[in-house]
This record gives structure tokens, sequence and C-alpha cells, in this order.
């Protein structure tokens, strides 16, 4: 089971939280689970629980604490999740990246570090593949920002989970503007789903769609070094 640890920022000696999970049998590496844009809700919970019992130490950081400590947004609220919206916003890419670095560094003692992430946390993966040092491997889920930052260099391999029926990401001029800037990165759009669909249970999701997601961000992080 999950708990609650505490952090120090290097950029700014901010301390947040994250909710930190241990691996179920032989440790095969170290995940950092980048939230929705709603916070650390329960599908965070639930993820973590899933890389737990993949095998994996796992930390899921709380990215708007030095706004509003512990925030989570109903995903049927539209005034929360205006709320969430004005949070990450106000946090910033730097203060972001910089948290993010902690877990990292937190993480590498003990082995090779990934990186998934959701929603606004599949941005934060993107942009962390390019500005972090140390992570092996990224998977990015529907990040809105993406083909913004397509051109930003890597410094490790990411591929990208999107949705066909996402209503806020447009898939396919997603996948080419990022594959002509990294012609090498896989974009793996998944026909029966739309936003958000990793959560299980969501409208929005396809089960199989889903563990098809998690089985290539699984061999993704094994073709880079997890146990």
């Amino acid at each position: 089971m999950a708990d609650m640890i505490t952090l120090t920022s290097g950029h700014d000696g901010f301390a947040f939280s994250a909710l930190h999970g241990q691996p179920n049998g032989p440790r095969k590496g170290g995940v950092i689970v980048i939230q929705e844009i709603f916070g650390l809700d329960r599908f965070i919970h639930e993820d973590v629980a899933r890389w737990e019992a993949r095998g994996y130490e796992v930390l899921a950081p709380s990215m708007y604490d030095r706004q509003q400590p512990g925030f989570v947004a109903g995903h049927d609220d539209p005034e929360s999740f205006q709320g969430a919206v004005k949070l990450a916003m106000a946090n910033g890419p730097d203060n972001a990246m910089s948290d993010i670095q902690a877990c990292i560094d937190f993480l590498k003692p003990r082995g090779p570090v990934f990186i998934v992430g959701y929603c606004y946390g599949g941005t934060m993966v993107w942009l962390a593949a390019s500005r972090c040092t140390g992570l092996r491997a990224g998977s990015s889920y529907y990040g809105g920002q993406v083909a913004g930052m397509a051109a930003l260099p890597l410094a490790c391999p990411v591929e990208l989970h999107l949705g066909r029926k996402d209503a806020h990401i447009p898939a396919d001029e997603v996948k080419a503007r990022v594959q002509a800037a990294h012609p090498e990165v896989p974009v793996w759009i998944y026909e029966a789903s739309g936003h958000g669909f990793n959560n299980d249970g969501r409208p929005d999701s396809d089960l199989a769609d889903a563990e098809l997601a998690r089985q290539r961000t699984v061999a993704l992080f094994q073709a880079n070094g997890a146990g």
C-alpha cells in the first residue's frame, strides 16, 4: 500500500508531498506517475497500485502543492476543473520539472527510473524527457500540449498514447507533428477510446485499449533497463 512522503524540490527548496508505493516482489525499477490535471485522485491511486503490482517502486508527486496542497478536482465538476486549470498554469513548468527531478533523484540510487503521465501529466512527461536528467524512458498519455512542444530535443526514449475519440486532442495532427520532429517516437492511436482512457470505468475508457497501452509502456521500460 502506498503512503505519502515529503520530498524537497531543488530549485526553490519547497517541500512537496508524493504518493510512494513499494514493489510487489523483486524490484524492477522506479516509476514516476504524473497526475492528470485533477490531482492525486482515485484513478492515480489505482494506477500507482498497478505499477506496484508489476514490481515497481512508485512516486506520484502532488503537483500543485505550492498553490493548494492536496488539491483534488472532480472529473464531472466544471467548477473544480477550472480551478485545476488555474493551479496548473500558476505552478508553471519550472516548478513541475524541479519536482520531477527531485523524484528522479530519490529513486535513482536503487535502479533505473521511468516516467508515465496522463493528460496534464502526459505533457509533463514530454517536457521532462527534454529537461530532466536521469530518466531511462517516458510514456506520455494524451498530453494536450505535446504537439506544441514537438520539436524539443529528447534525452530519453518516449512513446505517446492517444485516443481516436478524444475531443480535446486531434490524434492524427499530434502524430504528424511529433513524428516530423522525432520519427523514432512511437505514437499509438487507440480507436475505441477518448481522453482519459487509462481511467478504468470512465466513459471514454476502453479496457482493451487501456491494457494494450499499459503493455506497451511496460515493454518500453523493459527495453530500457527495467528488470
